[in-house]
């Protein structure tokens, strides 16, 4: 029996240090590439930790948030930027636990990332700008505009979450999933398969990108190595997402927000129609339009066309 436990607690010894040296080939070989640079950025040194963010152009401010996603990165705005840089400040930021920005061990909330954006715009912008935002990232940015109002000016929405899946609350099964994911060793193996370079070529190949084929190498690599910066930290945003604290009800904030809402939906995303509609039900003022052969992502996958309809919202012909 004592040699059968010894036995045990040996192969328990040699997976674990198996497991953690895998682990550590992974977080030095993903940012071999160094493809998400600091040197162009400046960090805002925020009280949950160092936010990166870069700024270019000149005119009306523009924030462009990113969506929600610990692979994501403020990279997902990078054929657009510089464009609409032209004829606005443009912000683009890396939400805290994604890409450059710090990667604390907490639980990320709704209403953390309504405080940051927030005292991002008090603090570094200065002056109430346009939004534009991805997915998730659009519940915040409405609940912020809803709390105070007068730091805000137009909100664009890229391919919004459905009013369903943002209303969904944590639970004793998910909270358990947080925990699991947020275990030294093991909880960064998860993440790191959750995280994998297949995975995440697969997602865009499947959900992203409307012509899976033409995703580059390039753009893989990048969001491999926005997973993976800061030693894997990156789980416990995914543990909270998967748990469901980044959620919350905007039913509310929707019929009551003043400020101009514009939807765009990719055509390529069955459900995007049916999800805007609610959008529309719940306030009527807001307006809608359409991307053709994209999916998820349009600012990575059709920036022209993104751009034609940003512009029209942005910069309206008078």
């Amino acid at each position: 029996m004592k040699k059968q436990i010894r036995n045990f607690l040996l192969l328990s010894t040699l997976t674990t240090i198996s497991i953690y040296g895998i682990n550590k080939a992974i977080n030095i070989s993903s940012s071999l590439k160094n493809l998400l640079k600091t040197d162009k950025g400046k960090f805002f040194n925020w009280r949950y930790g160092n936010i990166f963010y870069t700024k270019q152009g000149t005119g009306r401010p523009l924030l462009l948030i990113h969506d929600l996603n610990p692979a994501s990165s403020s990279y997902e705005w990078n054929k657009i930027s510089k464009h609409l840089a032209k004829n606005h400040t443009v912000y683009c930021l890396d939400l805290l636990g994604c890409g450059r920005s710090d990667k604390p061990n907490m639980t990320y909330s709704n209403y953390l990332f309504v405080q940051l954006i927030t005292d991002f715009i008090k603090n570094v912008i200065g002056t109430k700008p346009d939004i534009a935002a991805t997915g998730n990232s659009a519940s915040f940015a409405l609940m912020a505009c809803n709390m105070e109002p007068e730091h805000f000016n137009k909100i664009i929405i890229i391919n919004p979450a459905s009013l369903e899946s943002l209303a969904k609350t944590p639970n004793k099964h998910k909270n358990a999933l947080k925990f699991l994911i947020e275990l030294p060793i093991f909880g960064t193996m998860i993440y790191n398969l959750a995280f994998s370079e297949k995975t995440i070529a697969d997602s865009f190949s499947e959900e992203y990108y409307y012509k899976g084929h033409m995703v580059s190498s390039g753009i893989i690599d990048t969001y491999y190595e926005s997973a993976h910066l800061d030693n894997s930290r990156g789980k416990y945003l995914l543990s909270s997402i998967k748990a469901d604290y980044t959620n919350i009800n905007i039913v509310h904030a929707l019929k009551k927000i003043n400020n101009s809402i514009y939807l765009i939906g990719s055509e390529g995303n069955p459900e995007r129609e049916s999800i805007i509609h609610s959008y529309i039900s719940c306030n009527p003022s807001i307006e809608a339009s359409w991307i053709s052969e994209s999916k998820y992502l349009p600012q990575l996958e059709t920036p022209e066309k993104l751009l034609d309809v940003l512009n029209l919202y942005l910069d309206p012909v008078r």
